[in-house]
């Protein structure tokens, strides 16, 4: 089966084919010197390069390729979460070109995609526990199977990706000041650093 996979869902417009679980060949483009500007990505800039991106990098990837629509079997959309705008161009390139192929889409949780990429070089054995450190994310979850993961928990206020400096002992530099872990199973949150600040 060969699977066409399209993510907008932040500043990086990327689409690759994969048959059988295996990556035929990827295309990116970056928006990190637009961004870089005004210190961070602005959403309504993201979603406009992704326009301008997605067109150009579909014919780009079907060019190295030598396939065409016609032999792709499914196509595959993140759906969130990310940026409304930006996820909103790429559902929408996705849904025209299911229109125009008649092909099944597949709405994926961006997240949960992040977290199977690893299968893509290496075996997974399950169950496994993973850790994702992504944007505005810091989740664990239970995989049991591609289709079966339990969210163990995860930061309330901020993910762990903005920490500057080195990690020492979780003592932690993070703007919220606190970093959280809370049980989806109800419970009062459980601090896992405190507001102590690391050297820059």
């Amino acid at each position: 089966m060969l699977c066409l996979g399209i993510e907008t869902s932040c500043d990086e417009t990327a689409l690759a084919l994969v048959r059988d679980g295996e990556c035929v060949e990827s295309v990116l483009a970056t928006q990190m010197d637009v961004h870089a500007l005004f210190g961070g990505v602005v959403p309504e800039i993201a979603s406009r390069e992704h326009y301008r991106f997605l067109g150009a990098l579909y014919d780009e990837l079907m060019r190295r390729t030598g396939l065409t629509l016609a032999d792709v079997d499914v196509v595959a959309v993140t759906r969130g979460p990310g940026l409304l705008g930006a996820l909103l161009v790429g559902v929408a390139f996705a849904k025209g070109l299911s229109l125009a192929g008649n092909k099944p889409l597949i709405a994926v949780n961006h997240l949960h995609a992040h977290l199977l990429a690893v299968g893509l070089e290496h075996e997974l054995r399950y169950p496994l526990l993973g850790l994702l450190v992504s944007g505005g994310h810091t989740h664990i979850y239970r995989i049991d199977a591609p289709e079966s993961l339990e969210l163990l928990g995860h930061t309330l206020d901020d993910a762990a990706t903005p920490m500057k400096g080195s990690v020492r002992c979780w003592a932690c530099h993070i703007p919220a000041g606190y970093c959280w872990i809370v049980s989806p199973r109800g419970g009062l949150p459980m601090p896992i650093c405190s507001r102590v600040r690391t050297p820059m």
